[in-house]
């Protein structure tokens, strides 16, 4: 049970239940799963994924969300491209300054139900008090090392995943490790495709 932030009307704690995630399985773990319980091979698998995913951005860019039974459904948005202010009454944005800025993913019911059965919940001891002090920097850089080690690069989402942190507050900690020189992170590409990964794979 993690406590909120701000107490309520009355000034008593609200807690809520949060799950506590282990870490994350990549693409090459499933597949792996799937080939060892059907006559599909891991290769098989990885490519059919990457057709899925192709057949999904060609026809979320011709402007369709698209339903996947059993998986859910996924609906494109649009937003501003980087540098751009919003339109006006008196400044009119064109199209060529508004891009795909994200894919909203709604979860189909009967993969909530499968997930809820093969939940199996066992409370924590301790009550969360905030996330982003759950562990230390010591702490947090030593699960960014360790995720790395089983992954080929970390995402400012994979880290706030990994430690509870915010993602303004997970960005900058991230860029402070990499500032350092000696904690073991490297960053790799720019922008929105800003990656993380071990220094000594960057310097490659």
């Amino acid at each position: 049970m993690q406590e909120m932030n701000l107490p309520s009307e009355d000034g008593e704690r609200v807690l809520f239940p949060r799950l506590c995630l282990e870490g994350q399985i990549g693409t090459q773990m499933i597949a792996e799963q799937i080939e060892g319980s059907s006559s599909f091979t891991s290769g098989d698998v990885c490519g059919l994924i990457r057709c899925l995913t192709q057949q999904l951005s060609r026809w979320m860019g011709m402007g369709y969300s698209v339903k996947i039974d059993g998986l859910g459904i996924f609906t494109p948005s649009l937003a501003l491209d980087k540098g751009k202010e919003r339109e006006t009454g008196e400044e009119r944005r064109n199209a060529r300054s508004i891009g795909v800025g994200n894919v909203r993913f709604k979860a189909d019911k009967q993969l909530v139900r499968e997930t809820d059965r093969s939940c199996e919940l066992v409370r924590t001891p301790e009550t969360i008090r905030r996330s982003s002090t759950k562990y230390t920097a010591e702490e947090r850089l030593a699960r960014a090392l360790s995720y790395l080690d089983s992954h080929p690069y970390l995402r400012v989402a994979d880290y706030m995943t990994l430690t509870g942190l915010k993602r303004t507050t997970a960005a900058k900690e991230l860029r402070e490790w990499v500032e350092a020189g000696d904690r073991g992170i490297a960053a790799s590409g720019g922008g929105r495709y800003k990656v993380y990964v071990r220094a000594e794979k960057a310097a490659k």
